[in-house]
């Protein structure tokens, strides 16, 4: 008899429900989120299990990880596409999450995602470390600049000469030592942390031979490369490279319903730090990059009818397009001949 399971992960316990092929609920209950313990109660409650189901989050990809290492094959499905399903029922409890989760498997409604490897994952959480710490500087110095700003002090912008104006107000204005001196410490702890974090993520793209071919792409250093390569992971799950445009939520929107059919903004779908990185990576070719391309004569072309935001967008689709492509061939990036002379 084939079984169908649906597991509804949270941080200390984890809801189960198994179905049977017809839709009956054969045993529901609740246990530790743990792999061990999950993998005690499939052998408990399943004798034959045709499909597991649980959603994306922090512990989804840990969990289908150590479970396929005890032999228990998981899919791990979106949870933006469980959720339009989940909102649907009156009362949300977890017991009827887990039911629901089930009736999933059991009907083949969402198609899952790939897991990715304990290496991306790492990286990609050095990646995120790095992001928390910019905006924590962000947010600091604003602070700083608006506590100062009360006074009338202006401060430069940028980063540069941001500590040295700070401490010339101070010298000006002692009785704001009290105040602005601690947050003046904590900018310069997490800039340390984040020269720190800024040296890890150097020294993984100089020992993955991933990154450094993306890196022969122009406008890509390393924190683009490290991202993009451990958001990818495995190039052979994209059937074609100008998929990943859509993945990474740079392809336009689209509204068809009769006679109605336009086309919007960007979706911005996908990982948002890898979206922002590409589009970085775009602009520097586009305004920094010497070398002659016909990509930047492209992106030129937009940019003079529409716009430079436009233009560094498309061009960032046009990229992540190449960078896959250059992944899954093992191709560095060609410059035309007249360039390379």
């Amino acid at each position: 008899m084939s079984e169908y399971v649906g597991f509804d992960v949270s941080k200390e316990e984890t809801s189960f429900c198994v179905k049977d092929r017809d839709g009956k609920v054969l045993v529901r209950g609740k246990v530790a989120t743990d792999p061990v313990a999950l993998f005690e109660t499939l052998k408990e409650h399943c004798v034959y299990p045709e499909r597991i189901v649980m959603e994306t989050g922090t512990w989804g990809h840990w969990l289908v990880r150590e479970l396929r290492c005890l032999g228990v094959d998981v899919d791990l499905i979106d949870a933006r596409q469980a959720h339009a399903v989940m909102k649907l029922q009156h009362n949300k409890t977890d017991a009827n999450d887990a039911d629901l989760l089930a009736e999933i498997a059991r009907t083949g409604f969402c198609r899952p995602v790939a897991v990715k490897s304990e290496a991306a994952q790492m990286d990609r959480t050095v990646l995120k470390a790095r992001q928390h710490l910019i905006r924590q500087r962000r947010d600091t110095e604003n602070a700083i600049r608006g506590l100062l700003g009360a006074f009338g002090h202006r401060l430069p912008k940028g980063v540069s000469k941001f500590e040295g104006r700070v401490q010339f107000v101070l010298e000006v204005c002692p009785a704001l030592s009290g105040v602005v001196g601690p947050l003046l410490k904590a900018r310069a702890a997490v800039t340390r942390c984040l020269e720190a974090l800024d040296g890890e993520v150097r020294e993984r793209a100089a020992h993955s031979p991933a990154c450094r071919l993306l890196m022969t792409a122009p406008g890509v250093g390393p924190v683009t490369a490290l991202a993009f390569a451990s958001t990818i992971d495995d190039p052979a799950r994209f059937g074609k490279s100008r998929s990943v445009g859509a993945y990474a939520g740079l392809t336009a929107r689209r509204n068809q319903s009769g006679e109605m059919d336009w086309s919007g903004r960007i979706s911005k779908h996908g990982d948002t730090m890898l979206r922002s990185l590409l589009f970085e990576a775009a602009s520097s070719l586009l305004t920094v990059v010497r070398k002659a391309h016909p990509l930047k004569d492209w992106a030129r072309r937009i940019r003079k009818r529409s716009s430079h935001k436009k233009a560094c967008v498309a061009l960032a689709r046009k990229l992540a397009v190449i960078l896959h492509k250059m992944l899954a061939s093992g191709e560095a990036f060609r410059w035309p001949e007249a360039a390379q002379a």
